[in-house]
Protein backbone atom coordinates (compact mmCIF):
# COMPACT_ATOMS: atom_id res chain seq x y z
CA UNK A 1 0.00 0.00 0.00
CA UNK A 2 1.39 3.28 -0.99
CA UNK A 3 1.36 5.44 2.17
CA UNK A 4 0.19 9.01 1.99
CA UNK A 5 3.12 11.75 1.76
CA UNK A 6 2.96 15.22 1.79
CA UNK A 7 0.44 18.07 2.27
CA UNK A 8 -3.32 16.84 1.89
CA UNK A 9 -5.77 19.74 2.43
CA UNK A 10 -9.38 19.15 3.80
CA UNK A 11 -10.83 20.97 0.97
CA UNK A 12 -13.55 22.82 2.09
CA UNK A 13 -17.16 22.98 0.21
CA UNK A 14 -18.26 25.60 -2.17
CA UNK A 15 -21.89 26.09 -1.84
CA UNK A 16 -23.75 29.23 -3.63
CA UNK A 17 -25.71 31.98 -1.42
CA UNK A 18 -29.38 29.25 -1.48
CA UNK A 19 -27.21 26.48 -0.01
CA UNK A 20 -26.86 24.63 -3.01
CA UNK A 21 -23.56 23.27 -4.43
CA UNK A 22 -21.51 25.76 -6.12
CA UNK A 23 -20.12 23.50 -8.97
CA UNK A 24 -18.22 26.25 -10.51
CA UNK A 25 -16.08 27.25 -7.93
CA UNK A 26 -15.64 23.68 -6.43
CA UNK A 27 -13.67 23.36 -9.81
CA UNK A 28 -11.82 26.81 -9.06
CA UNK A 29 -10.47 24.99 -6.07
CA UNK A 30 -9.58 21.99 -7.32
CA UNK A 31 -7.63 23.19 -9.83
CA UNK A 32 -5.82 25.71 -7.40
CA UNK A 33 -4.94 23.30 -5.06
CA UNK A 34 -3.91 20.69 -7.70
CA UNK A 35 -0.85 23.34 -8.56
CA UNK A 36 0.15 22.98 -4.81
CA UNK A 37 0.11 19.66 -2.69
CA UNK A 38 0.15 16.17 -2.74
CA UNK A 39 -3.47 15.26 -2.27
CA UNK A 40 -7.04 16.16 -1.09
CA UNK A 41 -9.31 15.16 1.57
CA UNK A 42 -12.75 15.10 0.37
CA UNK A 43 -16.33 15.67 2.48
CA UNK A 44 -14.84 15.78 5.89
CA UNK A 45 -15.25 17.94 8.64
CA UNK A 46 -13.81 20.99 6.31
CA UNK A 47 -15.90 19.75 3.95
CA UNK A 48 -19.08 20.30 5.99
CA UNK A 49 -19.39 16.18 4.52
CA UNK A 50 -21.75 15.99 7.96
CA UNK A 51 -23.98 18.98 6.40
CA UNK A 52 -24.70 16.63 3.02
CA UNK A 53 -26.72 14.28 1.92
CA UNK A 54 -24.94 11.40 -0.12
CA UNK A 55 -26.04 11.89 -3.04
CA UNK A 56 -24.44 15.30 -2.77
CA UNK A 57 -21.01 13.57 -1.90
CA UNK A 58 -20.74 11.52 -4.72
CA UNK A 59 -21.64 14.67 -6.78
CA UNK A 60 -18.70 16.57 -5.04
CA UNK A 61 -16.69 13.05 -5.87
CA UNK A 62 -17.51 13.30 -9.04
CA UNK A 63 -15.92 16.99 -9.44
CA UNK A 64 -12.85 16.61 -7.68
CA UNK A 65 -12.21 13.16 -9.70
CA UNK A 66 -13.00 14.91 -12.49
CA UNK A 67 -10.41 17.99 -12.38
CA UNK A 68 -7.81 16.13 -10.20
CA UNK A 69 -4.54 15.01 -11.87
CA UNK A 70 -3.70 11.66 -11.22
CA UNK A 71 -0.39 12.09 -9.46
CA UNK A 72 -2.77 13.83 -6.88
CA UNK A 73 -4.47 11.30 -4.42
CA UNK A 74 -8.16 11.70 -3.74
CA UNK A 75 -8.82 10.73 -0.45
CA UNK A 76 -12.51 10.61 0.35
CA UNK A 77 -14.10 11.09 3.86
CA UNK A 78 -17.10 8.38 3.93
CA UNK A 79 -18.16 8.62 7.66
CA UNK A 80 -21.46 8.36 9.01
CA UNK A 81 -24.12 7.57 11.60
CA UNK A 82 -24.90 4.46 10.36
CA UNK A 83 -22.96 1.65 8.15
CA UNK A 84 -24.99 1.59 5.00
CA UNK A 85 -24.38 5.68 4.21
CA UNK A 86 -21.08 5.07 5.13
CA UNK A 87 -20.14 1.76 2.65
CA UNK A 88 -22.11 3.01 -0.42
CA UNK A 89 -20.22 6.15 -0.63
CA UNK A 90 -16.83 4.32 -0.10
CA UNK A 91 -18.32 1.82 -3.16
CA UNK A 92 -18.83 5.19 -4.94
CA UNK A 93 -15.94 6.50 -3.95
CA UNK A 94 -13.88 3.45 -4.73
CA UNK A 95 -15.48 3.64 -8.51
CA UNK A 96 -14.86 7.38 -8.84
CA UNK A 97 -10.84 6.46 -8.52
CA UNK A 98 -10.55 7.58 -4.68
CA UNK A 99 -6.63 6.28 -3.18
CA UNK A 100 -8.47 5.91 0.32
CA UNK A 101 -11.37 6.36 2.14
CA UNK A 102 -11.85 7.78 5.56
CA UNK A 103 -14.10 7.54 8.46
CA UNK A 104 -14.58 8.72 12.15
CA UNK A 105 -15.96 6.46 14.68
CA UNK A 106 -19.94 6.11 13.89
CA UNK A 107 -21.17 9.86 15.48
CA UNK A 108 -24.17 11.12 17.23
CA UNK A 109 -24.97 8.20 19.25
CA UNK A 110 -22.44 6.46 21.80
CA UNK A 111 -21.52 3.25 20.41
CA UNK A 112 -19.60 0.34 22.00
CA UNK A 113 -16.09 -0.68 20.97
CA UNK A 114 -17.88 -3.82 19.06
CA UNK A 115 -20.22 -1.27 17.50
CA UNK A 116 -17.49 0.96 16.16
CA UNK A 117 -15.66 -2.57 15.32
CA UNK A 118 -18.00 -3.61 13.36
CA UNK A 119 -18.26 -0.65 11.51
CA UNK A 120 -15.12 -0.52 10.24
CA UNK A 121 -15.10 -3.93 9.40
CA UNK A 122 -17.72 -3.57 7.36
CA UNK A 123 -16.00 -0.66 5.42
CA UNK A 124 -12.90 -2.71 5.05
CA UNK A 125 -14.87 -5.58 3.31
CA UNK A 126 -16.87 -3.28 0.98
CA UNK A 127 -14.22 -1.98 -0.87
CA UNK A 128 -10.61 -3.22 -1.96
CA UNK A 129 -8.85 0.76 -1.72
CA UNK A 130 -7.45 1.33 1.85
CA UNK A 131 -9.63 2.27 4.75
CA UNK A 132 -8.29 4.68 7.24
CA UNK A 133 -9.94 5.65 11.09
CA UNK A 134 -10.29 9.31 11.14
CA UNK A 135 -9.52 10.31 15.29
CA UNK A 136 -11.41 13.77 16.21
CA UNK A 137 -12.41 13.44 19.74
CA UNK A 138 -13.57 17.12 19.58
CA UNK A 139 -16.50 16.55 17.05
CA UNK A 140 -17.13 12.81 17.68
CA UNK A 141 -16.59 12.84 21.69
CA UNK A 142 -15.26 9.35 20.91
CA UNK A 143 -11.69 9.10 21.53
CA UNK A 144 -9.63 6.73 19.56
CA UNK A 145 -6.94 4.78 21.90
CA UNK A 146 -4.05 2.15 20.88
CA UNK A 147 -5.97 -0.49 22.01
CA UNK A 148 -9.27 -0.08 19.86
CA UNK A 149 -6.79 1.35 16.87
CA UNK A 150 -4.88 -1.95 16.82
CA UNK A 151 -8.18 -3.74 16.77
CA UNK A 152 -9.14 -1.78 13.89
CA UNK A 153 -5.34 -2.45 12.35
CA UNK A 154 -6.31 -6.67 12.82
CA UNK A 155 -9.41 -6.12 10.96
CA UNK A 156 -8.00 -4.37 8.11
CA UNK A 157 -7.84 -0.66 8.34
CA UNK A 158 -4.73 0.31 6.89
CA UNK A 159 -3.89 3.62 8.90
CA UNK A 160 -5.36 6.87 10.79
CA UNK A 161 -5.67 10.42 10.97
CA UNK A 162 -5.16 11.21 13.84
CA UNK A 163 -6.89 15.17 14.66
CA UNK A 164 -6.61 14.55 18.67
CA UNK A 165 -3.88 17.73 18.88
CA UNK A 166 -1.95 15.66 21.33
CA UNK A 167 1.43 15.04 19.96
CA UNK A 168 1.72 11.71 22.74
CA UNK A 169 -1.15 9.99 20.96
CA UNK A 170 0.30 10.49 17.70
CA UNK A 171 3.46 9.42 18.90
CA UNK A 172 2.10 6.19 20.63
CA UNK A 173 -0.34 5.88 17.44
CA UNK A 174 3.11 5.49 15.34
CA UNK A 175 5.16 3.53 17.78
CA UNK A 176 2.86 0.88 19.09
CA UNK A 177 0.27 -0.26 16.50
CA UNK A 178 2.20 -3.65 15.52
CA UNK A 179 0.62 -3.84 11.94
CA UNK A 180 3.28 -3.48 9.08
CA UNK A 181 2.79 -0.37 7.20
CA UNK A 182 0.38 0.78 9.30
CA UNK A 183 -0.16 4.71 8.15
CA UNK A 184 -0.02 7.10 11.01
CA UNK A 185 -1.30 10.78 9.19
CA UNK A 186 -1.27 14.26 11.22
CA UNK A 187 -4.71 16.22 11.05
CA UNK A 188 -3.65 19.02 11.50
CA UNK A 189 -0.98 21.59 10.76
CA UNK A 190 -0.66 23.23 13.97
CA UNK A 191 2.58 20.37 15.17
CA UNK A 192 4.10 18.84 11.59
CA UNK A 193 7.68 19.94 12.40
CA UNK A 194 7.17 18.16 15.88
CA UNK A 195 5.05 15.00 14.14
CA UNK A 196 8.05 14.79 11.34
CA UNK A 197 10.65 14.13 14.16
CA UNK A 198 8.34 10.76 14.65
CA UNK A 199 8.79 9.69 11.15
CA UNK A 200 4.96 11.06 10.33
CA UNK A 201 4.78 11.73 6.55
CA UNK A 202 1.50 13.48 5.53
CA UNK A 203 -0.53 16.36 6.99
CA UNK A 204 -4.11 17.21 6.28
CA UNK A 205 -3.92 21.11 7.10
CA UNK A 206 -7.28 22.84 6.69
CA UNK A 207 -4.84 26.08 6.84
CA UNK A 208 -3.76 24.23 3.89
CA UNK A 209 -6.92 25.06 1.51
CA UNK A 210 -5.69 28.84 1.04
CA UNK A 211 -2.07 29.17 1.70
CA UNK A 212 -1.33 25.46 0.77
CA UNK A 213 2.15 27.21 -0.06
CA UNK A 214 3.14 27.35 2.98
CA UNK A 215 2.24 24.32 4.45
CA UNK A 216 4.28 22.91 1.06
CA UNK A 217 7.50 24.73 2.28
CA UNK A 218 7.06 23.32 6.06
CA UNK A 219 6.81 19.89 4.74
CA UNK A 220 9.73 20.47 2.57
CA UNK A 221 11.92 21.63 5.28
CA UNK A 222 10.79 19.48 8.17
CA UNK A 223 11.05 16.18 6.27
CA UNK A 224 14.39 17.24 4.81
CA UNK A 225 15.23 17.94 8.63
CA UNK A 226 16.14 21.08 7.98
CA UNK A 227 15.63 22.39 11.66
CA UNK A 228 15.99 26.49 11.12
CA UNK A 229 14.40 27.00 8.91
CA UNK A 230 11.34 24.28 9.30
CA UNK A 231 11.20 25.83 13.11
CA UNK A 232 10.80 29.34 11.43
CA UNK A 233 7.62 28.01 9.15
CA UNK A 234 6.28 25.97 12.03
CA UNK A 235 6.46 29.85 13.60
CA UNK A 236 4.28 31.22 10.40
CA UNK A 237 1.90 28.95 10.09
CA UNK A 238 1.10 29.07 13.64
CA UNK A 239 0.90 32.63 13.24
CA UNK A 240 -1.90 32.14 10.11
CA UNK A 241 -3.63 30.07 12.96
CA UNK A 242 -3.92 32.76 15.09
CA UNK A 243 -5.40 34.53 12.53
CA UNK A 244 -7.60 31.87 11.12
CA UNK A 245 -9.04 32.24 14.97
CA UNK A 246 -10.27 35.73 14.92
CA UNK A 247 -13.13 34.00 12.58
CA UNK A 248 -16.46 32.47 14.83
CA UNK A 249 -14.95 29.12 13.56
CA UNK A 250 -12.01 27.84 11.16
CA UNK A 251 -14.41 26.54 8.75
CA UNK A 252 -15.95 30.06 8.04
CA UNK A 253 -12.52 31.48 7.96
CA UNK A 254 -11.40 29.12 5.41
CA UNK A 255 -13.78 30.73 3.06
CA UNK A 256 -12.93 33.98 3.97
CA UNK A 257 -9.34 33.39 2.83
CA UNK A 258 -10.34 32.12 -0.16
CA UNK A 259 -11.93 35.17 -1.10
CA UNK A 260 -9.24 37.21 0.72
CA UNK A 261 -6.67 35.38 -1.62
CA UNK A 262 -8.73 35.74 -4.80
CA UNK A 263 -8.96 31.79 -5.36
CA UNK A 264 -12.55 31.46 -4.87
CA UNK A 265 -15.68 33.10 -3.12
CA UNK A 266 -18.85 30.76 -2.39
CA UNK A 267 -20.40 29.84 0.88
CA UNK A 268 -20.35 27.43 3.46
CA UNK A 269 -23.44 25.45 3.99
CA UNK A 270 -25.86 27.00 7.21
CA UNK A 271 -26.36 26.97 10.04
CA UNK A 272 -22.49 28.15 9.66
CA UNK A 273 -23.06 31.74 9.02
CA UNK A 274 -20.47 33.37 6.32
CA UNK A 275 -18.47 36.27 7.62
CA UNK A 276 -19.11 39.77 7.25
CA UNK A 277 -17.24 42.37 4.92
CA UNK A 278 -16.28 43.67 8.18
CA UNK A 279 -15.11 40.67 9.88
CA UNK A 280 -13.18 39.98 6.47
CA UNK A 281 -11.53 43.23 6.40
CA UNK A 282 -10.52 42.41 9.77
CA UNK A 283 -8.82 38.93 8.93
CA UNK A 284 -7.55 41.35 5.83
CA UNK A 285 -5.85 43.65 7.82
CA UNK A 286 -4.26 41.30 10.36
CA UNK A 287 -2.59 39.09 6.99
CA UNK A 288 -1.32 42.53 5.57
CA UNK A 289 -0.11 43.34 9.38
CA UNK A 290 1.30 39.88 9.69
CA UNK A 291 3.08 39.97 6.02
CA UNK A 292 1.19 37.50 4.46
CA UNK A 293 -0.32 39.60 2.21
CA UNK A 294 1.18 42.57 0.19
Amino acid sequence: MKKLEGVVPPMVTPFASDGSLDEYNLTKLVHFLSEHVHGLFICGSYGNGPLMSVAEKQRVIDVVAKNIPPRIQLVVHVGATNVRDAVELARYAEGAGAAKVSSVVPYYFHHTRESIKLYFERLVKAVTIPVYTYNNPKFTGIAVDVPLLQDLADLGVAGVKDSSFDIMTLANFSRQITKPDFDVVLGTEAMFLYAAAIGVRAFIPGLGNAFPEVCVELYEAATRFEMERARALQIRVNELRDIMYLAKSTVVAVYALLKIRGVCEAYPREPFIALSAKETAAIRQQLVKAGFLA
